[in-house]
């Protein structure tokens, strides 16, 4: 059978976020764009990542929400969860979102849309079971897939991940979960609210990779609600018979097993680079993914870039939308754009979340030393927290030499949004002084930034040097 054979400006391999946002862009600015997705349009995001996991997150909150009424003088009863139910609200949020990323969509928008495998026939060409497609420029944006690792007995196991979570057909009732990161302790607090038992084996520390002082707060709210969490605990092996699940894991020389019902694999992803055939198209790469220039060029074809988690430079969703205009600034307009990695905000969406852009606070100390302040402001003297009776976390700020924020780590409800005054202020070089100058209505959470800020004057607006200058004001008429 003979391939139908096409020219093209643009190939765009993956309709993940990164790959939607390159097309959409590249189509609109006029240019002949083939598009290839062998999976759901949207990628991981929409059909089995952030969408349904952040929907899944509400419907638990919710539960959440009616068991402590009591505190607001309301007076409920148990809440009843009806899985299926659950579920029906999960492909519901999907399905509304599913348009914007639609096949039909990006047809109407001039796009060739190929459901089909891509991979490299040679430097320049794309092909896939039906069509050959000759490209000025190829942008793989394939994004990535959950990692397995080797542990004994795995393979054998019917475990679950992110991407088959979502169609269990029972509510687990325990859910044992491998990996503390965003992912797992996530998961972890969304089933537990939904009514499942819950268990947590986590190597080194969860959320490893947050503030550790706000890490740990997070993990002590997850215990509270019921939540075993266990810390510096090495799965060794796994295991499975008659319907359960056993884990067991080495803790300071000592081994413990740990049983339950369904077993969740959440360790982490990796690039999806497999079926690319990326040798034969000149393009280099490691595990982590391909191998670009600052500006997400391929190192060895200039006809190649990549976007989003195949850049191998993070793993947000947010980050393969930037990444898009990064690319669309670079190849398409000749602008000297760059994929800089110090301002990308990430937000782990427990309750209360954690936020955090730019340097950790260890990180900038490294890089300030004594020049680096930490300005802290708690959420339990912030009235709209109060107001609400969550007034769990605060907000930091890492500044360094000359005012210069370095980074940022919020903890609390509504973090993700608070966060993003810092990452304008960040984005557009702002200093301190900046974040003094707007007014933020009262009562709100937001509030906290600007509360940091002004602590962060405020030896200098009341010190000794500025009590005698009033001092001094005071006499003149």
């Amino acid at each position: 059978m003979s391939k139908t054979r096409l020219n093209a400006d643009l190939v765009v391999i993956g309709a993940g976020s990164g790959g939607l946002s390159v097309a959409s862009g590249a189509a609109q600015l006029g240019l002949n764009v083939v598009l290839f997705e062998k999976g759901e349009m949207g990628g991981d995001c929409l059909n089995t990542g952030c969408v349904p996991s952040k929907a899944l997150l509400a419907a638990a909150k919710t539960a959440h929400t009616v068991r402590k009424a009591g505190k607001y003088g309301i007076v409920t009863q148990e809440p009843s969860v009806k899985w299926t139910a659950v579920k029906a609200h999960l492909q519901g949020v999907i399905d509304q979102i599913a348009p914007v990323d639609s096949q039909e969509r990006f047809e109407g928008l001039g796009c060739t849309v190929i459901r089909e495998l891509a991979q490299f026939n040679n430097k320049t060409t794309i092909t896939s079971d039906s069509y050959e497609v000759k490209a000025r420029r190829i942008v793989i944006a394939t994004g990535s897939h959950p990692l397995i690792p080797p542990i004994p007995g795995l393979e054998a196991c019917p475990y679950i991940t992110n991407e088959t979570i979502f169609d269990l057909p029972d509510l687990p009732s325990h859910l044992v979960i491998l990996g503390g990161g965003p992912i797992g302790m996530e998961m972890a607090q969304a089933f537990k609210r939904l009514g499942s038992e819950v268990t947590v084996v986590e190597m080194g520390k969860a959320l490893g990779v947050a503030d550790p002082a706000h890490a740990g707060e997070v993990v002590h709210h997850l215990r509270e609600e019921g939540i075993t969490v266990l810390e510096g605990h090495k799965a060794t092996s796994v295991s499975a018979s008659s319907g359960e699940v056993l884990v067991t894991a080495e803790h300071e020389g000592a081994e413990i097993n740990v049983k339950g019902s369904h077993l969740l694999v959440a360790l982490g992803r990796a690039p999806a680079l497999h079926g690319l055939n990326l040798e034969a198209g000149g393009v280099d790469f490691t595990p982590k993914g391909i191998t670009t220039k600052p500006n997400l060029r391929s190192v060895s074809n200039s006809r190649v870039w990549a976007v989003g988690d195949i850049a191998g430079r993070g793993q947000f969703t947010h980050l393969a939308g930037w990444h898009a205009s990064i690319f669309v600034q670079a190849a398409l307009m000749k602008l000297p754009a760059k994929a800089v990695s110090e301002q990308i905000p990430a937000v782990t969406y427990t309750d209360p979340e954690i936020a955090q852009i730019g340097l950790s606070e260890q990180a900038a100390r490294e890089r300030d030393g004594d020049d680096l302040q930490v300005i802290e402001f708690p959420f339990e003297e912030n009235d709209r927290a109060i107001a609400e009776r969550q007034t769990a976390g605060s907000a930091k700020l890492f500044i360094g030499k000359g005012d210069k924020i370095l980074g940022a780590s919020i903890l609390g409800q509504g973090a993700g949004d608070i966060l993003q005054i810092v990452s304008l202020a960040m984005a557009n070089k702002l200093k301190m002084r900046d974040l003094t100058k707007w007014i933020s209505p009262y009562p709100t959470r937001a509030e906290v930034v600007k509360r940091v800020a002004s602590l962060y004057f405020q030896p200098k607006v009341f010190g000794a040097m500025a009590r005698k200058i009033v001092s001094i004001t005071q006499r003149i008429p």
